[in-house]
């Protein structure tokens, strides 16, 4: 009886011991699951927060991208306003008229005017009479309408500041030319889809980082000319003396593009200057600065209109060139 009892206590030590270490074992691996979840969590936690950076990014990317096509677009709205004006110039002096086409911004280039579409279709309708026949003797032959005459040529316009393409500029790079210690080479944003490359003999009279990120006015149709080897697409308007020269300053708020006047001279701009008509060379004598600091040619002040005038530092009835 004894040793009957003696082995029942011990196989339900046994057992104990044996569900002890079961149940030791389950805590382990219920620990190991929470943390799983845990690790989990902060996954999800970490990938969600990646995923709305990257939104975020997206979203600035796509509107610097947004912007930018904005600025190239306003940019090359203004050169095709600029390209059709002289094309319009062209047409009126070759003698071509230019008729307004309703709905539209441009002109239609034409000799005569054309009539509506409806007053063409309508018009052999009730004008056409019904064919009659007539003795052969009575025909009279229609006397064919004689060639016109091509238009006399217009006459060319008056040579004045009105012909030099005068525009605000801004320096977007400067340095030194690498073949001549005089002169700078400058590359200057004109509103244009790409910016000129200019080339200045500034080095002695004004310093290098008193070129960088100016604004300017520009005369942008001067035939382009090298330089010691780089081709110059523009010239920098400046005051000048033997002994000093002055970039010229647009009015506060002038932007690049923006075009510069002159009261009484309307700005019709030679595509690019013929230099054996040497406009500019005629124009250069009357471009002077006044008491007032302000750019003029014969006393009107160049301007940006509704922003100000064109104006020199400090030099004064000095010339512009």
């Amino acid at each position: 009886m004894l040793r009957r009892t003696a082995t029942t206590v011990g196989s339900a030590c046994k057992n104990y011991g044996q569900n002890c270490k079961k149940f030791a074992k389950n805590r382990r691996t219920m620990a190991d699951l929470q943390q799983i979840a845990s690790n989990n969590e902060r996954a999800e936690a970490l990938i969600n927060s990646i995923e709305a950076e990257i939104s975020g990014i997206q979203q600035q990317l796509v509107e610097r991208q947004k912007q930018e096509l904005i600025k190239e677009n306003a940019a090359l709205a203004k050169e095709v306003e600029a390209a059709l004006a002289q094309l319009v110039q062209l047409e009126l002096r070759n003698g071509k008229k230019q008729i307004p086409v309703p709905g539209s911004r441009g002109f239609c280039t034409s000799a005569t005017p054309v009539a509506p579409p409806a007053e063409v279709a309508s018009a052999p309708a009730a004008e056409a009479p019904k064919p009659t026949k007539e003795p052969k003797e009575k025909k009279i032959k229609e006397k064919k309408p004689a060639a016109e005459k091509p238009a006399a040529a217009a006459p060319e316009a008056p040579v004045d500041v009105g012909r030099l393409d005068l525009r605000v500029g801004k320096i977007v790079e400067v340095g030194r030319h690498p073949d001549a210690d005089s002169l700078y080479l400058e590359k200057i944003d004109c509103g244009e889809a790409v910016p000129r490359t200019v080339v200045s003999g500034l080095v002695k009279f004004v310093p290098l980082e008193e070129m960088q990120n100016r604004l300017v006015v520009v005369m942008c149709n001067l035939k382009p000319a090298k330089m010691r080897g780089v081709t110059s697409e523009a010239m920098v308007m400046c005051a000048s003396t033997p002994d000093k020269v002055e970039v010229l300053s647009p009015p506060s708020g002038a932007v690049p593009g923006d075009l510069v006047h002159c009261e009484g001279y309307p700005r019709q701009p030679d595509a690019q200057l013929n230099p054996k008509k040497k406009i500019f060379e005629a124009c250069a004598p009357d471009l002077k600065t006044n008491d007032d600091l302000v750019a003029c040619y014969k006393g009107a002040a160049l301007h940006v209109p509704g922003k100000g005038n064109v104006v020199a530092q400090t030099l004064k009835n000095v010339n512009v060139k």
